[in-house]
């Protein structure tokens, strides 16, 4: 019986997999991708480890029976997981609330599609409200910026659990792997994943309906997904300017002169190295924080920490500098003067927030537009933004390069001026900027 019963669950999902097959053809390849294999030792619902989608009979049979289409989300559900890399990406996070997020994430994506194999029924009050609650700072719901939405906001346990039961679909017992055999096996069908994933898009984008109800939702996450990463430290260059500074230039010397010099002569080198170069350096420069409501403090001194390292490991500073750090949120909080490296050193170890009003911009252009007429700053190159994007821009460019900084893939929504940078850096391309790995 017991064997009968697990058959009947493998082809329930082989049926949920057909249905999906005929509906959405252009996730082919990704249905395909996972194995379907019996999970009596392994999960007591559905799990996936990325290779293969491990089920348990009586489980399915009763899901099924109550609704097939639950079926049909439910494996969408894990095949979404693996899409979107959510799997390897709960290393070093906070597991319960990533995979709540995770699994927000996928089935708002899921409440999108269109399909009728997708319809079931769920607590629409309770699932709206969240959705809402998410868009309301991000476009595209991201397991990511839900994540941190879902961190800030410090929800209850009992709306955790809650959360829990309602966007329940399968097990992540499976995510992550406890041996250094098997946690290598995982890193290599994430990158299987992550290849699968950039080749699909073209084929989703060509699948979507006149009416954006196919796999516009999916296209959206796989686009924020695979979008190129912001080399940080290239990013600080175009605010140095050419400077002559006292070092070696060994570029310039020429080691035929030099040793013919040596052998003509005994010990008279006919050319020596010049004793300076020419290097980019950062002399004055604005560094300004949004301090509203919808800045995170955590984030703001992960920022400065990462500017700071990344600043003085490539010997982008002068010994001497001019860095005004500004904070602001509808007017100026606070503006400090750092003169050189080891104030700025001070200056992040004592950093405070100052602020958690709404966003207004302008008073810090309006700022430095005074600095500027008073002689405080005569070199200025630019200024860095750190902020969420949402607030009141100035009408008019200013005489620098300015730049502003949003640490979340909302940034693909937000809309700046013409005249300004837009930069996006996520928490891991922050983390990879500080090792120097980008």
């Amino acid at each position: 019986m017991a064997a009968d019963i697990m058959q009947i669950g493998r082809e329930i999902l082989i049926a949920a997999r057909n249905e999906l097959f005929m509906n959405m053809p252009y996730l082919d390849l990704a249905f395909s991708a996972l194995g379907i294999e019996s999970g009596e030792d392994k999960t007591d619902s559905l799990a996936t480890d990325g290779r293969y989608l491990y089920y348990d009979g009586p489980y399915l049979s009763e899901r099924y029976i109550r609704s097939p289409n639950r079926i049909n989300r439910a494996f969408l559900h894990a095949v979404l997981h693996c899409m979107l890399r959510h799997l390897a990406k709960k290393k070093d996070k906070d597991g319960e609330i990533w995979d709540l997020a995770c699994d927000i994430a996928v089935e708002s994506i899921i409440d999108s599609l269109d399909y009728p194999c997708l319809k079931a029924p769920a607590a629409v009050m309770l699932r709206n409200k969240y959705y809402s609650l998410f868009e309301t700072r991000m476009k595209v719901l991201t397991a990511e910026g839900i994540y941190r939405e879902l961190l800030k906001n410090e929800l209850e346990d009992h709306e955790i659990n809650a959360l829990h039961r309602e966007f329940f679909a399968d097990s992540h017992n499976m995510w992550i792997s406890d041996s250094k055999s098997q946690q290598e096996g995982s890193d290599d069908q994430d990158k299987n994943w992550e290849k699968m994933s950039e080749s699909l898009q073209s084929s989703i984008k060509n699948g979507m309906s006149d009416d954006a109800s196919g796999g516009k939702a999916v296209f959206e996450q796989l686009k924020v997904l695979s979008r190129r990463g912001t080399d940080y430290r290239e990013f600080l260059k175009k605010f140095s300017v050419p400077k002559e500074i006292m070092s070696v230039d060994g570029d310039s010397f020429d080691y035929i002169f030099y040793t013919y010099g040596l052998s003509l002569y005994g010990n008279l080198p006919l050319i020596e190295p010049q004793e300076t170069r020419e290097a980019k350096r950062i002399e004055d420069f604005v560094i300004a924080i949004d301090t509203s409501m919808s800045t995170s403090g955590d984030t703001v001194r992960e920022f400065l920490s990462v500017t700071y390292s990344v600043l003085l490991s490539t010997e982008t500073f002068l010994n001497r500098m001019n860095i005004h750090i500004i904070q602001c949120d509808d007017r100026i909080r606070s503006d400090v003067l750092i003169r050189n490296t080891d104030e700025l050193k001070t200056y992040m170890e004592d950093f405070e927030l100052i602020g958690q009003s709404s966003t207004d911009f302008r008073p810090v252009f309006e700022h430095i537009g005074k600095l500027l007429e008073s002689g405080q700053m005569s070199k200025l190159r630019g200024l860095l933004y750190f902020t969420d994007g949402l607030g009141r821009y100035p009408e008019k460019r200013p005489p620098y390069e300015t730049a502003f900084i949003i640490p979340d893939e909302g940034a693909l929504d937000i809309k700046v001026p013409p005249w300004a940078l837009k930069v996006s850096l996520t928490g891991e391309e922050l983390n990879n900027a500080r090792k120097g790995n980008i």
